[in-house]
């Protein structure tokens, strides 16, 4: 026996942008329900959906609204979410709960990326990807967005995995997982707050229209696994590299001697973060995530025009360069 389909609202503006093949971006919620604070949370939402419309591309904001999974959340919704104290930070085992229980919930990476390909959206722009934490061996603590990704079938533009984790051991996951990482313009995987973490990719792409044919290419070979896009934040405006290394260290340090463990661990460490650099890591998660719309737009933008021409080829590039 099978429960009832949940319902997923996709707006109409979403919906008809699909079925035109227009470009569409898929944006997710917990960046202004959890990640940033009031009032900058909605300044940051409604401004990404700002850019996009501006350059012709429809923004598809995703959450939970009152137990509905929505795509497409309008300006009052997103008003409403990020004014809300109690409201659940959903990922994807969440979703069924969450929506059972009328609640409203910020979407993670992977609870987004599901929706976004439940509606039709190829092209999902956040922030930093979640990945295997440090002492994973042991704790087995490791994101959800690393086995969602590998079934959900999106293309996510992130500056990396958040500098919080062992970047080393999530680029071997993606590695098993079979998930492409691809960089934009760079072959150095970034870390979220740095242009470079220090570890080397196989793969980069120098134009959005690059990455289309290997989002194509994936498409053409039917294969199950998200693309990812890594975008490394302007290096004039990453923190530095030495500081963050010392912030990490004294962040860890002070975590150890709270008997912080477990999930309360990345909202205490990104929380120290950002008070010891006395906002300037809030600033550089804004200029990430700004510098992740616009590129997920563009991408977007060159696969619709790349199926509106039928001129996408079936290859990619090598280390050189309603309801549903």
């Amino acid at each position: 026996m099978t429960g009832q389909p949940i319902r997923i609202s996709i707006s109409d503006e979403v919906a008809e942008a699909v079925a035109a093949g227009a470009p569409v971006v898929a944006l997710e919620s917990t960046i202004f329900t959890h990640g940033l604070p009031r009032p900058r949370n909605l300044e940051v939402a409604l401004e990404a959906e700002e850019r996009l419309r501006s350059t012709g591309v429809v923004p598809a904001t995703i959450g939970v609204y009152a137990g509905v999974p929505t795509v497409g959340l309008s300006a009052d919704q997103i008003k409403e979410l990020s004014e809300a104290d109690d409201l659940d930070k959903a990922s994807l085992r969440d979703l069924p709960v969450v929506a059972a229980l009328g609640r409203h919930g910020g979407t993670t990476v992977a609870a987004t990326a599901f929706l976004a390909h439940r509606a039709g959206i190829r092209v999902f722009s956040t922030g930093g990807l979640g990945g295997v934490h440090f002492g994973a061996s042991e704790s087995f603590d490791e994101s959800a967005d690393l086995t969602t990704l590998a079934a959900t079938p999106v293309t996510v533009i992130s500056a990396g995995v958040k500098s919080i984790l062992d970047i080393r051991a999530t680029l071997e996951r993606f590695e098993t997982l079979n998930i492409p990482v691809i960089g934009y313009r760079t072959r150095r995987y970034p870390g979220f707050y740095i242009t470079d973490s220090g570890h080397e990719i196989a793969y980069q792409v120098d134009s959005p229209e690059q990455a289309a044919r290997v989002i194509e290419a994936r498409d053409g070979l039917d294969l199950p696994q998200a693309v990812l896009i890594a975008n490394p934040v302007d290096p004039a405006k990453q923190l530095p590299p030495q500081e963050l290394e010392a912030l990490l260290t004294r962040a860890w340090a002070e975590a150890e001697r709270q008997g912080v463990t477990g999930n309360a661990s990345t909202p205490f460490l990104l929380d120290f973060i950002q008070r010891d650099t006395q906002g300037r890591s809030l600033e550089v998660n804004v200029e990430v995530y700004r510098g992740n719309v616009r590129l997920g737009g563009e991408i977007a933008t060159a696969l619709a025009a790349a199926r509106s021409t039928g001129s996408a080829g079936s290859g990619g590039t090598g280390s050189a360069g309603s309801e549903a």
